[in-house]
């Protein structure tokens, strides 16, 4: 399952997330990782939450990213749910094209590994493609 949180930059988008991550701590037994562009938000999460700041790792493109995702939840046999904040960005994703093939992607992965993938997307929900559109749980 795909969860996307959509908005302009500075809109809310982050503490949304903050608040969806901490609210399921209580109610999943498995792991938690959050992927960040920074380590700004360590405090704000609860300490059962895995902070992954993406940028120390020499990520690239969309694919690159996608193998790092797998690479974790190969790692993790009791992780049950990803939060992706500043997803464009830290997905190395520029297109349209690049965020259809992102969002197949992960919702393959999160079908065969039963992970649930919580996006924070930096774009109007008027300017998202159609795939990205029905994935949306809440619109800044």
């Amino acid at each position: 399952m795909i969860e996307i949180i959509s908005g302009e930059k500075g809109k809310g988008k982050t503490k949304e997330l903050l608040g969806k991550v901490n609210e399921s701590i209580a109610s999943i037994s498995g792991n938690i990782v959050y992927l960040d562009k920074s380590q700004k938000h360590m405090y704000e999460l609860n300490n059962r939450v895995r902070l992954i700041n993406v940028m120390d790792y020499l990520i690239d493109n969309c694919d690159e990213f996608l193998g790092f995702i797998c690479g974790i939840v190969s790692q993790d046999n009791d992780l049950e749910e990803m939060y992706l904040d500043s997803f464009l960005t830290i997905a190395s994703i520029g297109s349209d094209e690049e965020l259809n093939h992102a969002i197949q992607k992960l919702d393959m992965i999160s079908e065969k590994f039963n992970v649930k993938f919580v996006l924070s997307v930096s774009k109007n929900e008027a300017d998202l493609t159609d795939l990205a559109k029905a994935k949306i749980v809440i619109s800044l």
